[in-house]
């Protein structure tokens, strides 16, 4: 993930594509309820204005570098086409037509997986992006983008970094090595 970028402006063309290209990551029951919009460079201002607030804009460590992407990708999930498909007479007897049925809401989760492949994506084309998380105003982001019926999911700030990335203080924290999280499942003896 790269945090600080240098305000050069994406082909939004060439980040469709991509958009469209991400959309192939799996979706339950081919629900298809994912949606990505994008933001050009010169509606950036507007869009962090509508997406922070004054105080995060003058005091986060972050907020310049973040400030200065070259677009923005929406990632949205649309719950009724999930809840719609689970009705169907192939579906149906999973139980899964109604939101609280689910376990792990499975529009969040291809959220995830669509996002994912975008960052990789735009990686491979050598351009810098970072998923930034929907913790504030996603009402707000989504009524002026005029979206609706559609839950943020988050968003991708897409660019060229700067190199002045400022290191997260999560990086600090001891965490299990990733060999030690991975763990083969035996049978067991009789």
């Amino acid at each position: 993930m790269v945090r600080s970028f240098d305000g050069t402006p994406v082909d939004l063309d060439w980040l469709e594509s991509l958009c469209a290209s991400a959309l192939w990551a799996p979706s339950a029951g081919n629900s298809a309820g994912v949606r990505m919009h994008t933001i050009g460079h010169e509606l950036l201002s507007q869009y962090f204005e509508v997406a922070t607030d004054e105080q995060w804009r003058t005091s986060a460590r972050r907020a310049d570098g973040l400030q200065r992407a070259g677009a923005v990708v929406l990632v949205t999930a649309r719950p009724q086409d999930y809840l719609a498909r689970y009705q169907e007479s192939d579906k149906a007897a999973s139980g899964l037509g109604v939101e609280e049925a689910w376990p792990v809401p499975y529009w969040h989760t291809d959220a995830a997986m669509a996002t994912m492949a975008l960052l990789l994506l735009i990686e491979q084309d050598s351009w810098h992006a970072t998923l930034w998380g929907n913790f504030r105003n996603g009402d707000a982001v989504l009524n002026w983008a005029r979206i609706h019926d559609e839950t943020l999911f988050g968003a991708v700030l897409v660019g060229r970094g700067d190199g002045n990335d400022v290191p997260s203080r999560s990086l600090q924290r001891r965490v299990p090595a990733r060999a030690q999280r991975v763990r083969r499942v035996s049978p067991r003896a009789l």
